[in-house]
């Protein structure tokens, strides 16, 4: 076991209700299937990882089997976070056999979403290590997952961008264009949200300029060419954090990041994901 992260643990509420929808929506009023098996039959099982990654999504797996009136025990073997090589048996369930079956594909199902967020995470990190630059999140999540996803993100030595619309400012150019100019947006801001993060898109150096005399908490700058960037960071000069947005790739996130930026936001680590491939597996 490798690679170990320690991260905030996601809110037992989010948990909670991101597992009754999905119980809901699979085995609404029973699991016809699981009646061949006796009722009062007892089983183990283990899950195996069938490809290299970095998991996440533990407690909304345990509370998948934590539902049931007589809930399976689950045995892990990884904690979220750390790297489990392909494979590998990540934990061991034991418990009645039909809870087993029933709670199956749901469980399996948060494992692989947010274990394939934590991997691609995980790949971005890597990619800036040895800079200052901090890997976030954006909002393009799945529906409804928002708070599992961006805990995988963590798992995968991510930072968070704001969860929703309600905890932080972000002024892009609408709302400039609505304001009447950047300085006048960020100081309606201030005045609507005051002591929440308050960040500003902008386009171009000029624009740069006019943000950094409001004084946000953050600029954002959007769609810079790998010069310009280098040019933005030698104008902000330590007085504003800048983040960088827009095209962001495995294959350009080094060079962004030697060009000394403070953030950049990907998109593609909770959009552009492809499952982890895990088998769950009944005991002989």
């Amino acid at each position: 076991m490798s690679g170990h992260r320690r991260m905030e643990p996601p809110d037992a509420s989010a948990v909670a209700a991101d597992v009754a929808r999905a119980l809901a929506e699979d085995v609404r009023g029973g699991d016809l299937t699981a009646q061949l098996l006796p009722a009062e039959k007892r089983g183990r099982a283990h899950v195996v990882a069938k490809e290299p990654c970095v998991l996440a999504g533990a407690p909304w797996f345990d509370a998948c089997f934590a539902s049931f009136d007589r809930p399976p025990v689950v045995h892990w073997h990884y904690t979220d976070g750390e790297t489990v090589p392909a494979g590998a048996i990540v934990c061991r369930i034991e418990g009645q056999a039909r809870a087993i079956v029933t709670g199956e594909r749901c469980a399996l199902n948060f494992l692989q979403t947010l274990s394939a967020t934590a991997t691609q995470t995980a790949a971005y990190v890597a990619a800036v290590a040895g800079t200052r630059t901090k890997v976030l999140d954006t909002r393009k999540t799945l529906p409804g997952l928002r708070v599992a996803q961006k805990y995988a993100v963590r798992c995968g030595g991510g930072h968070n961008h704001r969860m929703g619309l309600w905890d932080a400012v972000l002024v892009k150019e609408n709302h400039v264009a609505a304001a009447g100019s950047i300085a006048a947006a960020i100081a309606s801001a201030r005045a609507i949200a005051p002591g929440v993060l308050l960040e500003v898109e902008v386009e171009s150096l000029d624009e740069l300029r006019e943000a950094l005399a409001a004084q946000p908490d953050r600029i954002m700058i959007d769609d810079f060419t790998p010069a310009d960037m280098v040019a933005a960071v030698a104008i902000a000069d330590g007085r504003c954090p800048l983040e960088v947005s827009g095209g962001v790739s495995l294959a350009t996130i080094g060079a962004i990041a030697k060009t000394g930026v403070d953030y950049v936001s990907i998109g593609a680590l909770t959009k552009h994901i492809r499952a982890i491939d895990f088998s769950l597996r009944m005991d002989a």
